[in-house]
Parts: structure tokens; sequence; C-alpha cells
């Protein structure tokens, strides 16, 4: 939507995924994003880290079951989403402001690491767009498509 503002972090979960149930029932995944810019110092002749910066993040529905099942503490991720900002009291009776990111997109990063991604299981939305849990992720490739002409290499 126009006016929202959509960033993006990369970082480290300094925890698992808390998966909760709101009292209708709906599915909502709460988490910590910490993401910690690093920067050479010439004079030093070394890497140093800065100022951390340690956002709360959260999804709902669906989606928030698939990252509690997906993500644990320490994994490196890419999170895209809307800054929102929230005011409430707290228990000392306190006006408190947080600023949250709720969560658009969000993956493991593969810099550092390797990630085997399967689809997850459809929930009866719709039967044209689901698939089986075990099914990977990405198609087989189809009659006419560039491996068979080039092999293993990318025509590009």
């Amino acid at each position: 939507m126009a006016g929202e503002t959509v960033i993006t972090v990369v970082g480290n979960l300094t925890a698992d995924p808390e998966l909760r149930y709101t009292q209708n029932g709906l599915p909502v995944a709460n988490f910590t994003i910490a993401s910690t810019p690093r920067n050479f110092d010439r004079a030093a002749n070394e890497w140093k880290d800065g100022d951390a910066l340690f956002l709360r993040a959260s999804v709902w529905r669906e989606f928030a079951e698939h990252v509690a099942g997906s993500l644990t503490k320490g994994m490196r991720v890419i999170a895209q989403g809307r800054l929102r900002q929230r005011s409430y009291q707290d228990r000392e009776g306190n006006q408190r402001t947080a600023i949250e990111l709720e969560v658009d997109e969000i993956g493991p990063s593969l810099r550092y690491a390797t990630a085997q991604v399967s689809r997850a299981a459809a929930t009866g939305k719709s039967s044209a767009a689901s698939a089986p849990a075990h099914e990977e992720w990405a198609p087989e490739p189809q009659a006419g498509d560039w491996t068979g002409r080039f092999g293993d290499d990318t025509p590009f």
C-alpha cells in the first residue's frame, strides 16, 4: 500500500520462532532478527562489528506455521516486510511505543549455508495450485526446456 515503509533485513534469529494461536485459532509466529553491520577498520586492519539492531517480527496464518516449522535459532535469514508502530501501556502504566516488522517474505540466507526447499501441504484453498508435501519446489524440466539443449549449463 502507498505510504507503508517496506524494508529488507538480513540477520540471525535470536531464538526459535514462537508459534501461538489467538483465541479465534489464528496462528501467529513471533521472533527477533539480530542484524549487525560489519565494517573494515583500515587503521586497525580488521573487521569490527557495529551496533546490533534487534527487530521483533511476526507472521500470521499458515505462513506462521511454515516459519515455525522451518527456521530455528541462529539461522541467517532474509526478511522483507512492513514496519508497524504500535503503542501500549506497560505493567507500570507507562506509555510505550514499539516498532515491529510484519513479514511478507522470509527465507534462509544461502551465503554461508545450503537449504532444501519443499512445498507445503495444500490446505484446500485451490486444488489446481496445490502440490503434495513431498514435491520439490522446482518443477521438472518440460520438453523444449533449455536443460535438454545445453546439458547442465545455463544458456546465459
